[in-house]
């Protein structure tokens, strides 16, 4: 198993809308492909967006990686 930490710096006042975006966009895009996001929280202080997304293993990372680019839900939030 493979856990992915991304951090994210949201411009200051979006991130109410990057959170909505993140919820009904972004994660269930990954979900839909078999990508489960594991945790997501914010850092105020910093304005960061922390999110943890999950693979099989490191040979599941590029291919999942690959899918989910060229998913319609990629196109939709890209």
């Amino acid at each position: 198993m493979v856990d992915q930490m991304r951090t994210y710096t949201i411009n200051k006042g979006m991130m109410e809308s990057w959170q909505k975006l993140f919820e009904t966009g972004i994660k269930p895009a990954h979900e839909a492909l078999g990508i489960p996001v594991v945790a997501h929280w914010v850092n105020a202080d910093h304005n960061q967006f922390i999110w943890v997304r999950r693979f099989a293993d490191g040979i599941d990372v590029p291919a999942k990686e690959d899918e989910f680019r060229n998913s319609p839900g990629f196109k939709v939030v890209g």
